[in-house]
């Protein structure tokens, strides 16, 4: 009973505290044909660290500044809150993906905790299952690893993404191994665009040189 009792204040915490459980854990293992693993293991092969991919740095600063403040409730430390929206926006735009999108997806999956666990054993942010590193990564990946779990994601939705030849919906439904079912996907669709859509600001004017 002293047991029972210490899971439900845990939990009780947890959920005061705003953590979210992991939702992922039934993504499914597929026989990839050559061409397609040899493809997602060059993606996963990057020697340059992350960094934010705009054409002008005062937009990519914008960026910044608004979803660190968005995020700051959930991650309280500024440094490690930075960090980490810089690595999602540069494995995102790697990808071909929206870095909005992969933020409302880390929010169901994870709530943005690196260690996260589902039931069935999918890891860290994005809640990448294990067999992955098998199939198209290497024995030294940790899924727990920030850049390496984005990385692993990000390539893992970009696979679904062209194997639904880009119908989003289908992508995440593979996603979360629930193809046909519109929970899901309109979780990820909805914490996008409630909580992560971003419009640029205007960019000032910039002066002629003399």
């Amino acid at each position: 009973m002293r047991v029972l009792a210490c899971v439900g204040w845990l939990l009780m915490l947890a959920l005061s505290l705003g953590a979210s459980p992991a939702w992922a854990g039934a993504q499914r293992e597929e026989d990839l044909a050559h061409h397609v693993a040899s493809a997602m293991r060059r993606s996963l092969t990057d020697p340059n660290p992350p960094r934010l991919v705009f054409e002008h740095a005062e937009d990519g600063e914008a960026w910044l500044d608004e979803m660190s403040a968005r995020l700051a409730k959930r991650i309280p430390d500024e440094f490690v809150r930075r960090r980490l929206l810089t690595a999602i926006h540069y494995e995102a735009t790697r990808a071909g993906l929206d870095p909005q999108l992969v933020l409302g997806l880390i929010q169901v999956e994870s709530g943005f905790n690196k260690y996260a666990i589902s039931p069935a054993g999918a890891r860290g942010l994005m809640q990448v299952m294990p067999f992955w590193v098998r199939q198209i990564g290497s024995r030294e990946h940790s899924l727990f690893d920030l850049t390496t779990n984005l990385r692993y994601g990000c390539t893992i939705l970009r696979h679904y993404l062209d194997r639904e030849r880009g119908d989003l919906f289908r992508a995440l439904g593979r996603y979360n191994g629930s193809l046909g079912k519109a929970e899901y996907p309109d979780m990820v669709l909805g914490a996008w665009r409630r909580h992560w859509d971003y419009s640029p600001p205007p960019r000032r004017a910039r002066r002629a040189d003399p």
